[in-house]
């Protein structure tokens, strides 16, 4: 049986068709229409209204609660004043990836973080000796992710106490809506304006009911996970478990990956002094880079309407993301995999996510995308290209 987030009663009653996806235990709609489309374009000329409850959310108090941070992120906590948002992964002692979420420094003493899965003990023993205290309070705090154009003109409608206007990218503020206190962050999961909000269970309904309801007029919708997968695959953002293994799952070596590996090298800052989990294998993966790298690409689409064409179908990779492995040849040879693909309704283009040897990651360059067409394989041509595909000037002004 999968447990209800505190807005199922509100998700369960539109979700029409019943389908839904585990996610950490909890029950989230992969889509609430028919077709997920309705609400990927919500997303995109709207705003998209996401339950993501199912993020583990931890918090870290003490007069040592930021040196922890510090220790256990990648990111230099140093440089994150109060009421700002810090995007970071953290790492084992190897420099693999275990995790990625965000940090939220709510007071000087005080952070959040939110993870994909479990991470109380690691960031409990990685504090050992420290005048810091770790709790898990992801019971104590339901989550929304308002995303899209007209998202930032929705709250400004609803919320008081706080400007909306003024909160600028991965910003944080606190209001209220109604009588429910909320804390908004200017962050998400889709690659374009978006706040997620962040109440105590007993307030949930009433601030869904309030969105809902003052969103009408700006195109809201409650959207699910197929509508998500494709808005963070052209915003070129990494799915656990997906484009890469975690440390503590990976059954072999092999499956690890480096936050450079994975293309979150730019989140590796290295400070004067202080060492974080990590860091110093990290040091030596900068010195003598790892021969694997992020890269994403652009799939040749005529070539793949002519291989289905071939056989009588339609392009049948259209419509939904698709998480399988890739292969993908340079030459004949495998150079890489895709780890995450979509067509992108808005680009009109076949997108993918791809882990490849850092020889072929270079923006411009060509490979070969493996492509099942009625049981036979095909190679189809794809360029590589600089992430995000899709990153609108909204999203930061």
């Amino acid at each position: 049986m999968l447990l209800e987030t505190p807005f199922h009663p509100r998700t369960a009653t539109l979700c029409h068709h019943r389908r839904w996806r585990n996610w950490s235990g909890y029950a989230i709609a992969l889509s609430y229409e028919p077709s997920h489309e309705y609400e990927y374009y919500a997303v995109r000329s709207g705003a998209a209204l996401f339950d993501i409850s199912p993020l583990r959310k931890y918090e870290i108090t003490g007069t040592d609660a930021a040196a922890l941070v510090d220790r256990i992120v990648t990111r230099n906590v140093a440089d994150c004043p109060e009421g700002r948002v810090l995007y970071s992964p953290w790492c084992d002692e190897a420099g693999k990836l275990i995790d990625d979420g965000t940090v939220q420094r709510l007071d000087a003493d005080r952070f959040r973080i939110t993870a994909a899965d479990p991470c109380l003990r690691w960031f409990q023993d990685c504090g050992l000796g420290m005048d810091a205290d770790v709790r898990d309070i992801s019971l104590e705090l339901a989550a929304l992710a308002l995303q899209g154009p007209t998202s930032g003109d929705i709250l400004a409608g609803l919320v008081t106490g706080a400007d909306i206007a003024s909160v600028s990218y991965f910003g944080l503020t606190k209001g209220t809506v109604g009588s429910s206190p909320v804390t908004i962050t200017r962050t998400g999961y889709t690659g374009d304006l978006g706040y997620e909000l962040w109440v105590r269970p007993e307030h949930a309904l009433d601030l869904w009911d309030a969105l809902m309801e003052m969103g009408r007029g700006y195109g809201i919708a409650p959207a699910g996970l197929d509508a998500l997968d494709m808005a963070r695959i052209e915003a070129g953002l990494l799915l656990k478990e997906v484009d890469y293994v975690s440390a503590w799952t990976a059954l072999i070596e092999s499956r690890k990956s480096s936050p450079y590996e994975a293309g979150l090298g730019w989140a590796v800052q290295p400070r004067s002094g202080r060492d974080f989990v990590g860091g110093r294998a990290l040091a030596r993966e900068a010195a003598q880079p790892s021969k694997w790298a992020f890269a994403g690409l652009e799939v040749d689409w005529p070539r793949i309407e002519r291989r289905f064409a071939s056989v009588g179908l339609p392009p049948l990779v259209a419509g939904k993301a698709s998480r399988e492995p890739v292969p993908i040849f340079a030459a004949g040879a495998q150079v890489g995999f895709v780890t995450s693909s979509t067509f992108s309704p808005i680009l009109k283009k076949y997108i993918a996510l791809a882990t490849l040897q850092r020889d072929f990651a270079r923006p411009g360059g060509r490979v070969d995308f493996e492509l099942t067409v009625e049981f036979v394989r095909h190679e189809v041509p794809a360029t590589v290209v600089k992430t995000p595909f899709f990153d609108p000037a909204r999203k930061r002004a």
